[in-house]
Parts: C-alpha cells; structure tokens; sequence
C-alpha cells in the first residue's frame, strides 16, 4: 500500500502594530532587527524559502523552498506584515504554494487561520463566524484560491466553530490526538474509546455536527511532532526523517499518511538550521523513495474517511486542561517563573467580555442607522482591511450604506467597524498564553482594548474606560513595581495613545530633524500643510504652523495649529490644538514670534501654555522609531567627542596595555574600557565602508587578539553581514565583473576567522543564483579555450568554496 508523509507547520507570529499607527515600532528586545517579525523572519520565515541541502562535505548542493513540499498556514495578520515588509518572502510563499498544486493533483499545500488567533471556544459565535471568514477571505486575498482546510489558533475546537468552517466551504481541519474521544468505521453502530491520544493518525476521520454538515479532521502524530518541537529531533536530518518513516506500521492496511504538526518556527527560529535538517528529511525520504509527500487535501479527495470520530470539546493541543489556559490560573505556563502565579488571566478575560459586550449593542444600534446589517458589514470590512484604496472603501460602503451617506456619516461608519475589529483583535491568544500580566504579549491585546475604548467614548459620548479599568485593576502582576492592570494600563497603554494633538506634536518636533514635503505620511496619516513659519535666534527656533491631518484608516480629519521651541540640544518645548479661527492663528503666531525675536524664551514658554494649553510635548513624546532617530542625529557629535577622548587614551597606552597582557596581568580596567571601545569602533567602521580594506580588518582582528578584547558579536556580525549583502547584490547585477569576485572572496574569507559566525545566507543564495544561470554558459566557453571565461570561472569556483557552495567541476 502507498506510503504518504505530510508535515505540517503553523507559521504565526502576533499582531505587534501600535494599534493608533497601525505600524510595529521598534522593540529593543530584537537587536539588530528593528522588531520580532523581522527577526524571525529572517531566522525561519526566509531561511525556509531558500534552504540549504548539504554534501558529506557540508557543502551546499542544492537550495530548496521548503514550502513546496509541505502542508503550511500563515497568520492572516503576519502574511499581511510579509507581503509588505519582505516581498521576495512572501512572493516565494506563493510561489511555493502553486508549486505544490502542481505537484499535489491541484491541491496547494497552504490552508487558511481563523484571523487573529483568538481561542475560539472562549469567543461568542458572532466572533466566531467573523474570525473564520475573515481568515478565508484574507486567504483568497494572498493565494488567488479558496482554502480547503483552516487551522485552529492552539488547535482549540468546539462543535460550533467547526460547524461555522463547515458552512463556510471548509473541508478539514487538523487536531491533536488527545483531542479525539471515540471512534467508529462508518456504517458501524459500536464506538471504540480512543481518548488518551490512542487514535490512529495516519488516516482522516469525518465528524458529524450537529447541523448535519460534516468536517475531515487529520489528527497529527503526537509523539513524532513533541520530537520535533521539544525533543532535538532536528540536529540530524537524517535521523528526522527515519524518524517520521517508524510511523508507518506493515500490520495497516490502508494507504498510510503519516502526519505531523509543530509550530512553523520550529524550522529556524526555535531550533537554528531546524530549516536544513526539514529540507534534508525530505530529499532522504524522496531520493531514496521511501515514501511520497503529500498534502492533506490531495490524501483526502484520494481516500475519504472510512472512519467516524467524536471529538472532545473545549481542548487545545498546548493546555493539559481544554482551553483554561486562556481564561485561569490552570499551571499551564512557560516554566521560567516557578514562583509566578497566572491568576491574572481570569481577570483580564471578564475586563475583555465585559468591553466587548458593553460597546456590542451601542454599535448595532448606532450602525444601524447607516447600514442594512451592521454585523453583516463587520464579516465584510476584511475587504476595507486588505485595500484601504478610497475607491475600495467607496465600493463597502456602497454595498452595505441604506442610502448615500455624508462625508460625516462615513467617517462614523468607519469608526464603528474600528472599533468591532480592536474588539476582536484584543482577544489574541498569546496575551494569556505567557507568565506575565506586564509581559509585551499581554499589554498589546490591552493597548487594542484601549484603541478600543478610545473609538467607543468617541462614537458614543458614554464613559467607558472606568469602569473597564477597575474590571482589570483585579488582574495582579507578578512583578511588585507593575502592581495590577490598572497600573499597567496607565504605564504602558496610555503613552501609546494617539490623539490629534499627539500627532500634531509629533510633526512639529520632527519638523526640526525632517524636511517634511507640503503632504506627509506619518504612520497611518496624511498631513497636509497650510502654512508653517520657523524663526530663529542663534541656536534657538521657534516654529508655528497650522495642517490638515487625516486618518487613512477612519477618514477622520483634524485641522491643527502647533508651536514648539527648540533651544538647540535635545531640550523642547511645544503645545498643539485643534485651529480656532484665522484671528486666533494670526495672534497666536505674533505673540510668540514677538517674544521670541526678543529672545525672552520663558514668555514664549507661557505663551505656548496660553495658546495651546498646558499639556507639552517634547522629545519624551515622539513616537519611538523617530523618537530613536532625532536622539541618534543629536547624540552623534556628542559620541564621536567621547570617541576620541577615549581614541587618545587608548592610543597613548597602548604599549603598556599589550605589555601588561604579555605578563599575564589583567588590565586596568579604566585601559581596556578604552581599548574594548575604541577596537569595536574601529571594526564596525571598517566592516560599514563599501570600500572594505581587508588588510585594515586583519590588523584590527590581530590587535583584538593580541590585547584580549571581547568582540560585539551581534553589532559586528550584523554590520558585516549587511556589507557582504550589497556587494552581492553588485554581483548580482554585474556577475561578471571578476575584480567584485575577487573583493568579495576576499571579505568571505575573513568571516571565516572571526570569534563569530557571520550569516551568509543571501550572499549564497545570490551565488547559488548566477551558479544556476550565469555560470554553465561561461563555463562553456571556457571548456571552449576562451580565456577570460576560463578566468572568470577560477574566480567564481574559488569564491564558491568560501562560501561553502559545491561547484561542479
């Protein structure tokens, strides 16, 4: 009988956009990425696009997009971020998916998500219905197809749920064995209890709902995927795939599929070159022909269930209790704080439900005023979400408006269906999946409960945020200094509101550092500008000036007028508000350009509290990617002065620190602050030059080593790697250009003797791709006897060899 392997990986990431700017903004915690996504992108997402296939040599022989040849899901919301933060990934996703219809009978191997990882048992059915169309719809988005299957967030199942997929053209899904309660052959009258994870995986099951609809349900190998997750199964390619091959058993008598499901990040970010050893697993398997891959809905239109299942409601594949995870302190957690609690989540659930069922029927009743059916309206808005366009937005409301609205009227519309999605998107799992109430999964689906509010007061003219506020401030954090929800609310929730003043503030400040077109796009707004005056005083400025700002989210537009002063370091100094009147504007600008012609800075500082109220802003309230680049430009010569100060020390002492490391003496350490400073400066400047001087690195290496100096791997590593990148991608547009050949292997080679190893993964895929195109033409010629082609091809086979790339010979 036929043997079948189909892996499966869970790609997901969750939303990290502040929800005002509909943007991630810089998280520390990823250095050298600007933020997690871009991070795991670049250690899983991409690596699993292009991953490497090695010879007994460990020489790359082939690169494969492992996606072709595996079952997979995106989350909706990271495959959005993908398609528009690294476009050569996701185009590679897609590809990979029609790639695998070609090769699995016409079925692609990706299959949709319920949108936004909410635990669907916990959600109410509106939700429910809303989520599962909005991930089928954002699926036909991506994919140009409808999906055969989806993937439950945590694989957490209740009958409803299935039966809305069902309804909605979804034909399988995939769970945990220990989430199947009894089985039967279809036809049969006696059931066999399975519960305990005793299921036969290696075939689908039909269960039957309630409705009379009916949904396939795979169920993945257990003890297979916990070696893959948890177990280091992925240190050996080889050892990977014999491993999935003991799934199959010579006593079935049914063409086996033996399945597994982990997290997508498992091949890469969770398990480094995890990637590799999944793409070698499946060249073993395939060149040896030990099995066929397969994708679930190939397996399932050739053998349809002969088996009937009856699940366990209210279960999750990552919570030994159902899905209590999400809403009680069950002891399911990561295991780092043993002496942590996480009765937090109850509290934080009630404070949720409690939001979404207070602002429920104020936005049907409010909505129904403009639209035929507002929930009708939500389930659609995915279509605003994935296309913005004015045209786009025109069309929703066309079809869903009971007569021509006003430009007022849309701009409600709007914010009200805003409102529905923060609802929604405040429930993603991984709030409650972590130890800690303060923890950045937690406080983002609380910064959307906050956006959330923010639209409600605003719509509905009722206070909201009290009462909400004292639901949460039952929730206790962990950490003393966080105290309770209400604490972490106004630390870490609150900062991040926008309003129109925020962002008018924002402009003004960054206007100082930016030079600012007449129409700007900060974030998710347009600002247009009306009139903007800058005065200075030595190296003091003063700027007033008035714009039009819009959300491209809502449509909702402010008029504003702004004034800051900058006296010149990271010191201002500003106020904004909404424009009054043009004699308003006029003697507001008059007064302070007075004062400040006068030079009387504290009567220009009461007059911005006069004109513009009491609330200030300054650098403290920028938003942090600007926040990060303005501290950057005015702390620059402030750096490059303790530079050289300690340049002077270092050089003048030098000597007598190598003398000191001769003897075995440690050195002072006030020397080798000095020496550890100036060393990795020196290094980061020598790897960012474009004209890299190889011999300069080797001496500054050799001086590292000789004095004992600790390198910064990260900083150095990232610097260097970024470096290599651009060369290759002058290679790529020139390959033959044998002097770029030459430099590049020249700079390869010194990775190799670094105390750290440098990521070569795009410089190899740029080589794999002139191996593959370039190269056989030249290599013609040069078998032909022409000579610069025989040169070109000694160049391009030694650089190979750097970069640990088998070229045939």
């Amino acid at each position: 009988m036929e043997r079948l392997i189909c892996i499966h990986g869970h790609f997901y990431q969750p939303p990290r956009e502040n929800p005002w700017l509909e943007e991630i903004e810089q998280q520390d915690s990823a250095y050298p990425y600007h933020d997690w996504n871009e991070r795991i992108t670049s250690e899983c997402y991409a690596a699993n696009a292009a991953s490497r296939i090695l010879n007994p040599d460990g020489k790359i022989v082939d690169i494969v997009n492992n996606y072709s040849k595996i079952s997979f899901n995106f989350g909706p919301t990271l495959l959005d971020w993908l398609k528009e933060k690294s476009h050569e990934v996701y185009q590679a996703i897609l590809d990979a998916d029609r790639e695998s219809q070609l090769r699995f009978s016409g079925h692609g191997s990706a299959i949709a998500q319920a949108y936004n990882h909410m635990i669907m048992p916990l959600a109410n059915r509106r939700d429910k219905y809303t989520q599962v169309v909005w991930g089928i719809r954002n699926f036909e988005r991506h994919f140009g197809r409808s999906p055969e299957g989806m993937w439950l967030p945590e694989t957490a199942v209740d009958l409803e749920t299935l039966d809305i997929m069902a309804d909605c053209g979804i034909k399988f899904t995939i769970l945990s064995p220990y989430q199947a309660s009894r089985v039967r052959k279809i036809g049969a009258r006696a059931w066999r209890d399975v519960s305990g994870g005793r299921i036969d995986p290696t075939m689908p099951y039909e269960l039957r709902l309630p409705s009379g609809r009916r949904i396939a349900i795979f169920f993945y190998d257990g003890p297979i995927s916990r070696a893959v997750a948890f177990e280091g199964l992925l240190v050996n390619g080889e050892n990977f795939a014999r491993r999935l091959l003991s799934g199959f058993s010579d006593e079935r008598s049914w063409p086996q599929i033996v399945n597994i499901a982990t997290d997508g990040e498992t091949y890469g970010h969770h398990h480094r070159f995890g990637d590799m050893a999944l793409a070698y697993a499946i060249h073993y398997i395939e060149s040896n022909r030990l099995a066929r891959f397969t994708n679930y809905a190939e397996y399932l239109e050739k053998y349809p269930p002969t088996y009937q299942v009856e699940i366990f409601e209210n279960t999750s594949w990552s919570c030994a209790h159902g899905v209590e995870r999400w809403r009680s302190n069950c002891g399911c957690n990561s295991g780092g704080h043993p002496g942590w609690n996480q009765e937090w989540r109850t509290p934080l659930r009630e404070a949720l439900d409690w939001l979404r069922d207070t602002v429920a029927p104020l936005f049907e009743e409010r909505a129904s005023h403009f639209l035929k059916d507002p929930w009708a309206a939500r389930d659609d808005y995915i279509h605003v979400i994935l296309d913005r366009s004015p045209e786009n937005v025109e069309l929703f409301l066309n079809r869903h408006s009971i007569r021509r609205l006003t430009e007022e009227e849309k701009v409600t519309v709007l914010k009200l269906l805003e409102l529905q999605r923060h609802t929604m998107l405040m429930y993603t799992s991984c709030g409650w999946f972590f130890d800690e109430l303060s923890g950045i999964e937690t406080v983002q689906v609380i910064q959307y409960a906050g956006r959330a509010i923010q639209l409600a007061e605003e719509l509905f003219k009722t206070p909201i945020e009290e009462n909400f506020l004292n639901l949460l401030e039952k929730a206790k954090s962990n950490i003393p200094e966080h105290r309770d929800g209400r604490h972490i609310y106004e630390k870490f929730v609150k900062p991040a509101v926008v309003s129109w003043e925020k962002l008018a503030a924002h402009y003004a400040v960054t206007s100082f550092f930016e030079e600012y077109p007449e129409t700007a796009r900060i974030y998710c707004y347009v600002v247009e500008r009306e009139n903007h005056q800058v005065f200075e005083t030595g190296k003091a400025r003063l700027l007033v000036g008035k714009a039009k700002m819009t959300s491209q989210i809502t449509y909702e537009s402010a008029l504003m007028t702004y004034g800051v002063l900058h006296f010149g370091d990271h010191n201002l100094n500003g106020g904004a508000r909404e424009f009054q009147d043009d004699d308003s504007y006029r003697n507001t600008v008059e007064e302070l350009s007075g004062a400040f012609r006068n030079a009387d800075f504290p009567e220009v500082i009461r007059l911005l509290d006069k004109h513009f109220g009491e609330s200030t802003y300054s650098l403290r309230t920028l938003f942090r990617d600007e926040q990060r680049k303005i501290l950057n430009t005015l702390l620059e010569s402030t750096l490059s002065e303790v530079e050289a100060i300690y340049r002077q020390i270092y050089e003048r002492n030098a000597p007598m620190m190598r003398f000191i490391t001769s003897l075995g003496i440690p050195t002072p350490k006030a020397f080798y602050a000095a020496a550890e400073f100036v060393v990795n400066s020196n290094l980061r400047h020598a790897f960012e030059d474009d004209g890299i001087d190889i011999e300069r690195i080797r001496a500054l290496l050799e001086e590292a080593k000789l004095e004992g100096i600790t390198l910064d791997a990260t900083t150095l590593e990232y610097t260097l790697r970024k470096s290599i990148e651009r060369m290759a991608e002058r290679l790529f547009s020139n390959p033959m250009d044998i002097s770029l050949i030459k430099r590049l292997e020249g700079i390869i080679e010194i990775t190799h003797s670094l105390p750290f190893m440098v990521n070569l993964w795009k410089p190899q895929n740029i080589y794999y791709e002139i191996l593959q195109t370039t190269y056989p033409e030249v290599k013609k010629k040069a078998d032909q006897g022409d000579e610069n082609a025989m040169s070109w091809v000694e160049c391009f086979t030694s650089l190979g060899d750097k970069l640990y790339i088998w070229v045939p010979r």
